[in-house]
């Protein structure tokens, strides 16, 4: 069969035009063609990568000791807020993950605590950009306040050293609505029986059910002023800390609808 292969390429390359032996005319058009067009592609690309920034990305690293040692509460508080409007213009940092994961795996320094509701529309870290290790999480529906809950806080700022207590509640959350509807539900009962006094405080003259977005929207921020008071009245520790000026408790409102966290008074 090697002897039929070369007899049939001696044969073609004998039937060949003078400009096709020599390389010229339709076979070196083709050529040319594609090494245009191969050298167009890699141009584009390389364009594309210098508009999407790939030659100068900076990747947000982990938060140090020394950083969050540096900051002020109010400082930490303003990180958090600047956290959101970058989340909200999808202008978030560049987060290197498993370079944070690293750095992070031999000791941690967050700066801040969250309690938030388990609404799986609601990360902290992703709504105020923050990166791993820059702050404790505790998630509870409806970010109600309990001894484990406090507990937690305590360890945060006590002995972690965290100088921000952040008590986030949001928008439509499911567990408000169940506290006003008075939904009994095997050990969510119990839960929702801690925001009902939310619900109860909350002065509104017109619809009174869950059914109603802004006097669902009402109590949840009731609910946070509640859940910060029972923060404060709980732990001798964190009111210590607070009146020394040592930490700061503050309580914000998450909007599901436009992604801005308002803190409230």
């Amino acid at each position: 069969m090697c002897d039929e292969l070369l007899q049939s390429g001696e044969t073609s390359r004998a039937t060949q035009s003078p400009s096709e032996a020599s390389g010229t005319g339709q076979g070196t058009s083709r050529r040319q063609l594609l090494k245009g067009a191969f050298s167009a592609s890699v141009a584009g690309l390389a364009a594309g990568a210098g508009l999407m920034g790939f030659s100068n990305v900076s990747f947000a690293g982990a938060l140090t000791k020394e950083q969050r040692d540096g900051m002020s509460p109010d400082d930490i508080v303003k990180m958090m807020e600047d956290g959101n409007k970058r989340f909200r213009a999808g202008k978030m940092k560049q987060h290197d993950y498993v370079s944070q994961q690293r750095a992070t795996a031999s000791g941690q320094y967050p700066a801040a605590a969250i309690l938030s509701c388990i609404d799986s529309r609601t990360p902290a870290e992703i709504l105020l950009d923050l990166g791993l290790g820059d702050a404790f999480n505790a998630r509870v529906a409806g970010n109600i306040c309990n001894d484990d809950v406090i507990g937690s806080l305590e360890f945060a700022c006590a002995a972690a050293g965290s100088k921000v207590i952040l008590v986030m509640g949001h928008s439509a959350c499911g567990a408000v609505k169940g506290a006003i509807d008075n939904v009994k539900l095997g050990k969510l009962t119990g839960l929702l029986s801690k925001i009902q006094p939310a619900v109860a405080a909350t002065k509104y003259d017109g619809d009174r059910t869950s059914k109603n977005a802004e006097f669902v929207d009402q109590v949840a921020e009731n609910n946070v002023r509640q859940s910060i008071k029972e923060i404060r009245e709980g732990s001798e520790t964190l009111a210590n800390l607070e009146k020394e000026g040592k930490i700061k408790v503050v309580g914000a409102m998450y909007n599901l609808g436009d992604g801005r966290l308002e803190f409230v008074d």
